[in-house]
């Protein structure tokens, strides 16, 4: 991953380990890294087994005081964030300064609903999983451990594809327009050997 500025990645249809391991090394790299539609990525395995271990996870807890810790984060993009923080060193100041550039979000919230997001080739489920094995959603998953946001993630997802359709529609539209009238611009043929001259041939 070339750095820069901010990436954000497009959680959906990652698998949770895969990814984690990919983002935990570029924190540490100094890239920063917002992570949204967290809801939609994939764990390997039934949601039954998923269900089974995170209750396992849920019983750890300290024996005198239970607020004391572990503490078990019920929304997806809390889950994302933990296991990304078990794969940096967060305890020292390096580790600290890789998790302050991580940010998690469900759904896509509005400054980044209008930037480019990108996807991870070797964290995706389709090119990672073969295709009979089971596998399930980290959002149902978190909808059974008292998650209560999955049906409003939905309603705003949808409001945002169809705001989205109809601004790809109109860049669609744009750059077929831009080309159809460069098509129709007529050069003479002195500035032709100048735009040839400097490489716009």
């Amino acid at each position: 991953m070339s750095f820069q500025k901010q990436i954000v990645v497009d959680c959906r249809g990652h698998l949770l380990g895969r990814l984690s391991s990919i983002i935990a090394k570029e924190l540490l790299n100094g890239q920063q890294v917002v992570l949204v539609r967290c809801e939609d990525t994939n764990m390997s395995g039934s949601l039954y087994r998923a269900k089974l271990k995170y209750a396992n996870f849920k019983r750890k807890k300290t024996n005198s005081n239970p607020r004391h810790g572990p503490f078990h984060q019920r929304a997806p993009s809390k889950i994302l964030w933990r296991t990304i923080r078990g794969m940096v060193p967060h305890k020292t100041a390096r580790g600290a300064a890789a998790l302050d550039r991580l940010k998690c979000y469900e759904g896509v919230p509005h400054p980044f609903d209008r930037k480019k997001r990108m996807v991870i080739p070797a964290a995706l489920k389709v090119l990672r999983l073969r295709p009979e094995r089971k596998f399930c959603k980290l959002g149902d998953l978190s909808s059974l451990f008292g998650w209560k946001h999955s049906a409003l993630v939905e309603r705003l997802e949808a409001q945002r594809k169809v705001k989205s359709e109809a601004f790809h529609k109109k860049k669609v539209a744009g750059t077929r327009a831009r080309t159809a009238s460069m098509k129709k611009i007529k050069v003479s043929g002195d500035d032709a050997k100048i735009l040839e001259a400097a490489g716009f041939a």
